[in-house]
């Protein structure tokens, strides 16, 4: 297998804060980002996406609509009771949760596409802060590349070509 990409950079395209480009290995990709934009002082349910370095942790996927994909990356199948914890008054803030049958929470099994990729980046990890800001992920773009409540998104062709060329030791520079 080849070698995984060291750095992924993301910045904003002039005039549309909700858009952006990732570059790739010298390919630059559109992306939507949060509709707060990007700020470096990220908060829980502003909608930003946050500024900085950070480092891709793991690939969630939902194995029941897709094979697996090619990645350098962790690799965890989405189950049904797969959720995220968005409660900053919750011991498990931005953690994965198990979601009880019936439950109103997030879940990270959604009937859209969104989440059927997702990149987990460490934003808010190590130390967890609450109200720093949750579920920062890079995952499936809306149509339109319409903007995210704080995350980066890609097209489904262009995250799987992400995917194939990305591992643990890759960061992401936001900003």
């Amino acid at each position: 297998m080849k070698n995984a990409l060291s750095l992924l950079r993301v910045r904003p395209k002039p005039g549309a804060p909700t858009r952006g480009i990732i570059d790739v290995g010298g390919i630059p990709i559109p992306v939507a980002l949060g509709r707060g934009g990007i700020k470096a002082n990220k908060r829980e349910g502003d909608g930003a996406t946050p500024r900085g370095i950070f480092r891709l942790r793991r690939l969630w996927w939902r194995a029941d609509r897709h094979p697996r994909p090619h990645t350098m990356l962790p690799v965890r199948r989405i189950g049904p009771r797969d959720g995220w914890c968005e409660d900053p008054g919750d011991r498990n803030y931005n953690r994965r949760v198990d979601v009880p049958p019936g439950s109103n929470a997030d879940r990270l099994a959604r009937a859209d596409a969104l989440y059927d990729f997702i990149i987990e980046i460490d934003h808010n990890t190590r130390p967890r802060i609450a109200g720093r800001g949750s579920a920062v992920f890079i995952h499936i773009a809306r149509q339109g590349f319409a903007p995210t409540a704080g995350c980066v998104a890609l097209t489904m062709p262009a995250l799987r070509r992400l995917l194939a060329n990305v591992g643990p030791r890759t960061k992401i520079m936001i900003g």
